[in-house]
């Protein structure tokens, strides 16, 4: 009873390492394509206001450049 009892444990032990293995390398291979994922943020409607602010107090834009800015930002 022992013995089979072992027996059946080792065989379960190898399947689960070789179905383990399997995936693994399957998954590993893939198609050959790159592929990427964007991890560009796109910006809140408020932020952009933020940042406009800030340029514009900085003196990066005058004060015309914010007002269209501006008004771009809230049309959309």
């Amino acid at each position: 009873m022992k013995n089979s009892l072992r027996k059946w444990m080792v065989l379960a032990l190898i399947s689960g390492t070789v179905a383990c293995l399997s995936s693994g390398c399957a998954w590993s291979i893939g198609d050959g394509k790159e592929h990427t994922v964007n991890t560009r943020t796109v910006p809140t409607r408020g932020q952009e206001l933020i940042d406009l602010k800030k340029a514009r107090d900085q003196g990066a834009i005058s004060e015309d450049e914010y007002q269209a800015q501006r008004k771009r930002i809230m049309e959309k």
